[in-house]
């Protein structure tokens, strides 16, 4: 029997370095903060690039692990710009689901078009690569690691996907209190991001993360999505979410309904 690592709590996967800084380097960094044990898969190195080389790019994603403080980050060497979903590549993530046990996987996912094909198939892979886990009778596919069934998974929706998609739940972390480590994180990939670059990636990160985080009443915010709907025992309690203490509602008095 294969000698396991201690497990972690949840486990990001994407194709590239430095994806998941963008996607939700925020949230990251905040389970982190509260205590969970945290994990980043990249499914490939990101080379060759223009700007970068397989050693810079290595050295960078361990500089924005170190910055989010996530414990465990794991290159799945599955080749970069072919990328596809298929079950060598299966085998190799869900050998790593079995090794780690994480209890929710989070994966990025959506079509980009204008960029890399690679995003979507690592979301397939991902999905395949959480029920292949869970297969018995296949140890042997699996360097010899027993079944695992990673209980929860969730989408880190990528922002110019092209198609709308229908999962049936989406919710938005308050990343108000970790948005400067988010970015700390996404500029240690100097070869990808010069100053340029990253003053137009940290306007799309402040836009969409201020976005969603204003629709929940925070300062910036993370977008997520489940694919099945979100249940809780309590209505109040998931309806007021993490927005403090439940207060009356306060009604305008006579003097301050708008004259009609």
């Amino acid at each position: 029997m294969t000698e396991l690592p201690e497990r972690l709590d949840v486990v990001a996967v994407a194709p590239h370095p430095d994806d998941l800084e963008i996607l939700c380097g925020g949230t990251l960094a905040k389970l982190v903060r509260q205590g969970y044990r945290v994990g980043i898969f990249d499914l490939t190195s990101g080379e060759p690039t223009p700007r970068g080389s397989l050693e810079k790019r290595q050295q960078e994603a361990e500089t924005a692990r170190q910055i989010l403080g996530v414990q465990v980050r794991v290159n799945v060497a599955l080749p970069n710009r072919v990328l596809m979903d298929g079950p060598e590549a299966r085998f190799a993530l869900a050998t790593l689901f079995r090794q780690y046990r994480p209890s929710i996987v989070i994966v990025a996912m959506g079509r980009t078009p204008a960029a890399s094909p690679d995003h979507f198939q690592g979301g397939l892979i991902g999905e395949a690569a959480r029920f292949y886990s869970q297969l018995t009778k296949w140890d042997e596919r699996f360097d010899g690691t027993p079944p695992y069934r990673v209980p929860h998974l969730v989408y880190a929706p990528f922002p110019f996907d092209a198609e709308v998609r229908h999962w049936h739940s989406q919710f938005v972390t308050d990343i108000s209190d970790t948005i400067e480590i988010k970015l700390a994180a996404v500029r240690a990939y100097e070869s990808q991001f010069d100053t340029h670059r990253f003053q137009r990636v940290e306007h799309m990160i402040r836009s969409a993360n201020g976005f969603h985080g204003a629709r929940c009443g925070y300062l910036y915010g993370e977008l997520f999505a489940l694919p099945t709907p979100v249940g809780a025992p309590d209505l109040v309690q998931l309806v007021h979410g993490s927005k403090g203490s439940i207060a009356p509602v306060q009604l305008p008095g006579k003097d301050h309904l708008p004259m009609g």
